[in-house]
């Protein structure tokens, strides 16, 4: 990996998040300023103060007028990005690193999806021609294809993994009945996942992320400027982005118990951050969880498992709230919700509750760890993006 990193030298001063969910109520514009409110307060700033905006959206909009017109932002750049399911997660990386530039003193990143009121049941693909080689399956039965290929590389009876899936699941369901801003606000019993009605493959309904309406933001300034907006800000420790080349599913040897872009992103944020035992250093991570088996596979991936050995973490308690290493505090995709623009930006708002002890008390992890890594991807097995953030209360030389 070719990135020198901007370790420290980015500081998050001000976040907000809207809640997830089916929103009726509510317009995109109606998001966009109730995310964005609460992070100019938790600032202290207004919007005039804030130099530069990036917007995240898969299909709510299609330039940098959906975030400035319902702001009345006049006169600044207002930049509308788009990378799948990491789309929130982009509008950080872009806003950080033109802070880290110097081209701006304070910028914002916001992301953003309203699909529930659109006639469609989440995203509508649009319909781009190929050369009628490329996947033809939804998503569900993509990433359903992972478990009977885990199971089958490492040994593991297919009920036995079912019973890991729902594990994963109810985990996060548990999380999430202790957020007020979650989609899904209450506890399911294992067994009642494990039943529940078949979507792809072996993935039942439990096993599948919510399709919800939301939005959430950032603001961002140079890190020795933070004490100017709030006592305890966050520090970027790391940031990487890989796009794979889509060639996985068309290549005889990917087993689809690997997502190797994941790899490659884990890898590059863990040398920016100068992390060695990520397991053992994070306080807490944040993971993209659209179907159960992916966050099996990330526990890997992302080096909180040995390889063949995560089915046995999970069923250990390792990932959970008071685990070794908790994963998915909020409720992750499963339980909060995934409105795909603001995905990866409301990772990153549990990470800023939890490590400022801002969460609430009954899902609060005790630790005195201080770094909190938030993963995010768009796509699907062997054609997808990635990314790996990571960040900090204590700066390198304070």
């Amino acid at each position: 990996m070719g990135s020198h990193g901007i370790r420290d030298r980015v500081a998050i001063v001000g976040m907000g998040c809207t809640r997830f969910g089916e929103r009726w109520d509510t317009s995109a514009d109606d998001l966009l300023i109730e995310a964005t409110q609460e992070a100019f307060s938790a600032a202290g700033i207004g919007k005039d103060e804030v130099d530069a905006f990036w917007l995240g959206t898969a299909q709510t909009g299609m330039s940098g007028m959906v975030l400035a017109a319902p702001l009345q932002i006049a006169g600044k750049p207002v930049t509308r990005v788009e990378n799948f399911c990491a789309s929130g997660s982009e509008a950080l990386r872009q806003a950080c690193y033109a802070v880290a530039s110097g081209a701006y003193d304070v910028a914002m990143a916001v992301g953003v999806e309203k699909v529930k009121d659109s006639g469609y049941a989440g995203l509508n693909a649009f319909p781009v021609p190929t050369d009628g080689t490329g996947r033809t399956l939804t998503a569900a039965a993509m990433f359903s294809l992972v478990a009977p290929a885990y199971a089958r590389r490492y040994g593991v009876d297919e009920d036995e993994l079912k019973d890991v899936l729902a594990r994963i699941a109810w985990k996060n369901h548990r999380n999430g009945a202790r957020n007020p801003r979650a989609q899904f606000r209450k506890e399911v019993d294992r067994d009642v996942i494990y039943r529940a009605a078949p979507v792809a493959g072996r993935l039942g309904v439990f096993d599948c992320a919510g399709v919800a309406d939301g939005a959430a933001a950032a603001i961002v300034c140079r890190a020795e400027d933070a004490g100017r907006f709030t006592t305890d800000p966050l520090y970027v420790k790391a940031l990487s982005f890989v796009a794979g080349t889509g060639s996985g599913s068309m290549d005889p040897s990917y087993d689809y118990t690997t997502f190797p872009e994941v790899v490659a992103t884990a890898k590059d944020a863990y040398s920016q951050a100068g992390l060695t035992d990520p397991r053992r250093e994070l306080a807490l991570a944040e993971v993209h969880d659209c179907f159960t088996p992916t966050e099996l596979v990330l526990m890997e991936d992302l080096r909180f498992a040995e390889r063949g050995t995560a089915w046995k973490e999970v069923l250990a308690g390792t990932f959970d709230i008071d685990g070794g290493l908790p994963v998915n505090t909020d409720g992750g995709l499963k339980s909060f919700g995934h409105p795909v623009g603001a995905s990866g930006l409301r990772m990153i708002y549990e990470i800023w509750l939890q490590l400022r002890g801002r969460a609430p008390e009954d899902r609060r992890i005790a630790t005195d760890r201080t770094l909190g890594l938030s993963h995010n991807l768009g796509g699907y097995p062997g054609e997808m993006v990635s990314f790996v953030g990571i960040y900090g209360t204590e700066r390198e030389g304070d």
